[in-house]
């Protein structure tokens, strides 16, 4: 039997954010991951009325935050906008500490192989900010795998020399985006994993990451191809029972967060994940 925790992200439910809550601790889930990026819970929005309501709802159904999503885009890889957009961090970084959670997940953009790359040392100059912050409060910003190999994700982050940005590990978007093996990502990672994603999905063309998350043009002989697709848990390239495997040999016992981002009834689909997971994990 393995010790993991089972979470849901809120915006998967496709309900009002209360009802989202609810609905988490009715099918089994033991976390939720919420964003705060925008609209209500976005931190220039929650009211303080509004905070003591989450807080509460979370904790009579019985559950916690396991993180805050932060994702502000395309990442940190246009210095102009980077200032902005890390000041607006920082203030997500807090609000997740009042709601309980200290793993703030984002996506940075796509780390250029090329570590004499332009995009790479802006890059780089964000995320030292972002880290030295998050060490500064007690938090970490989880980096979510998917755009790049997890070698060179592990190379990146070594070179900040701080835990302040860690890793949010999606095995979904290592095959449909990647082409990687998430088994190898949770090895290569293995120091900085703070934070899991429990999606499946399956690589339909493989392309560079870079024009699929809009770095570089799309050729025109690429645009209208679909390059990859988000299926039910159990049913995509990710091998779960040996992925979990692996978190659990590197020491990971933390949440295991379904997200589900499409489907006709992404509610039965949650239900069925927790389903999925539960059965391997009991094993």
């Amino acid at each position: 039997m393995y010790d993991f925790k089972i979470g849901a992200m809120v915006e998967s439910f496709r309900l009002d954010t209360f009802e989202a809550i609810k609905k988490a601790a009715e099918i089994g889930a033991e976390g939720l991951q919420m964003y705060c990026t925008s609209g209500k819970n976005a931190p220039e929005n929650m009211t303080a009325e509004r905070k003591r309501e989450l807080i509460r709802t979370v904790k009579d159904n019985g559950l916690v935050f396991s993180a805050i999503c932060g994702d502000l885009g395309h990442g940190f890889g246009t210095a102009e906008k980077n200032g902005t957009n890390i000041e607006k961090s920082k203030k997500i970084v807090d609000l997740a500490l009042e709601l309980g959670t200290n793993i703030i997940t984002t996506h940075i953009g796509v780390v250029p192989e090329d570590k004499n790359h332009e995009r790479y040392k802006i890059m780089q100059e964000a995320c030292h900010a972002l880290a030295e912050y998050a060490d500064s409060v007690g938090a970490r910003f989880a980096v979510e795998t998917g755009p790049e190999r997890s070698e060179v994700l592990r190379d990146f982050l070594d070179s900040l020399g701080s835990k302040g940005v860690s890793v949010n590990l999606d095995p979904a978007n290592l095959v449909m985006v990647a082409g990687d093996d998430p088994v190898n990502a949770v090895h290569n990672l293995k120091d900085y994993i703070v934070h899991t994603h429990a999606k499946d999905g399956v690589m339909l063309k493989a392309t560079h990451p870079e024009y699929i998350y809009h770095v570089e043009p799309m050729p025109e002989e690429l645009r209208g191809v679909g390059f990859y697709k988000e299926v039910p848990l159990g049913t995509g390239s990710v091998n779960f029972p040996t992925y979990i495997k692996a978190l659990h040999e590197i020491g990971y016992h933390g949440f295991l967060t379904i997200e589900r981002e499409v489907g006709a009834d992404p509610i039965a689909d949650i239900v069925t994940a927790v389903t999925f997971l539960k059965d391997i994990i009991s094993k």
